[in-house]
């Protein structure tokens, strides 16, 4: 087992105990600490995939910005605090049996594909300039597009939110 297989081991486990983490727990406080791990996991997992730029944005946008808001909106707000988290319906056993389908698949697909992780190129450049260009250039119009659309997106619920609070 070569160095690489066992960063991105360390990695994985890091993303799926602190997701089982955020899934499984009954204190909000403390789900939101393990998404903060989940981020860093899967960060870490895009550093490995030579995916320079995404794991940047992942811990700016994510880490950095929503998370803090999520952990600030939390802690803010006193009632929530104590609220224990629980569904209204427990539909355990199909849910186990889909969860067992799932895993029974994903370890055979990776038992009889795993090679183990490639080390990088030693000649290997940064995709964000690459990236940046293509944004600016050629994708230019799809993507001020979608930034249109996300702030339609963002007044259409400040619209339905105020006025849900005045009624």
């Amino acid at each position: 087992m070569e160095l690489f297989d066992v960063v991105f081991f360390v990695f994985a486990f890091i993303t799926v105990a602190s997701a089982f983490i955020v899934v499984f727990s009954r204190n909000i406080i403390y789900s939101a600490f393990s998404l903060l791990f989940t981020f860093f996991g899967v960060a870490g997992l895009y550093v490995l995939l030579q995916a320079d730029f995404l794991a940047v944005t992942q811990i700016l946008i994510y880490v950095g910005g929503i998370l803090v808001l999520m952990l600030f909106g939390v802690m803010l707000t006193n009632r929530v605090i104590n609220v224990e988290l629980k569904t209204g319906t427990m539909n355990t056993i199909p849910a186990l049996l889909l969860v067992a389908i799932v895993a029974g698949t994903l370890s055979g697909l990776f038992y009889t594909t795993w090679k183990g992780v490639a080390a990088p190129e030693a000649t290997l450049t940064s995709t964000t300039k690459t990236l940046g260009s293509m944004l600016m250039t050629s994708y230019l119009l799809p993507f001020e597009i979608a930034s249109v659309i996300l702030l339609v997106a963002l007044i259409g619920a400040a619209m339905f939110a105020r006025r849900k609070s005045k009624a």
